[in-house]
């Protein structure tokens, strides 16, 4: 599903990938959506241990957590060639039109990623990494959505030249110290 999209992947496709007859599927799955569902799931479990690791990781500076989130970013697309994206984004992409409970559950995950995002840049300003003024939710939503973007164009051009630029960007224009959101 993540090499060729929810719609690209056909439930022969999956059984035929997981060497299970497709009986198995509908024995475990009462639709293609309640699979993907759990797909996405599954992908967030492994995105929720990324952001304990890089952005929950107390060890480092706040913003060097978040900068070791974006980095996992560029880790994570490197490893398939830069083919395949983000799975949240090539799901909102094509499939948050056709299932309003797969565009629910993203809405839900983003927010969660924005969340943590913000507590990150919270604890910078605390810190003093950062400006008292400093809009951490709005901050971290925009920063969601332009790693979703970057996401799309690594994916598209298959090059990290997107990710590199976001988070050159993010840290010597956005949060660099002193710079406020007013």
């Amino acid at each position: 599903m993540h090499e060729r999209g929810f719609a690209g992947a056909s439930v022969r496709d999956i059984v035929h990938a997981a060497g299970v007859p497709q009986g198995s599927f509908t024995n475990h799955f009462a639709s293609k959506e309640a699979f993907g569902l759990e797909v996405i799931e599954r992908y967030f479990a492994g995105s929720r241990e990324v952001m304990r690791e890089t952005l929950g990781n107390e060890a480092l500076t706040p913003l060097e957590r978040l900068a070791a989130y974006v980095d996992s970013f560029k880790d994570r697309t490197s490893r398939n060639g830069m083919r395949n994206g983000c799975l949240f984004g090539n799901f909102a992409a094509e499939a948050s039109c056709h299932s309003e409970v797969i565009r629910a559950r993203l809405v839900e995950i983003f927010a969660e990623v924005q969340g943590s995002i913000a507590r990150c840049l919270r604890a910078a300003v605390e810190c003093g990494s950062l400006a008292q003024n400093l809009d951490c939710d709005e901050i971290a939503a925009f920063l969601v959505s332009s790693l979703q973007g970057a996401h799309l164009l690594t994916k598209t051009q298959r090059a990290p030249d997107a990710l590199d630029r976001l988070k050159r960007v993010l840290f010597t224009l956005i949060l660099r110290p002193g710079a406020s959101s007013g």
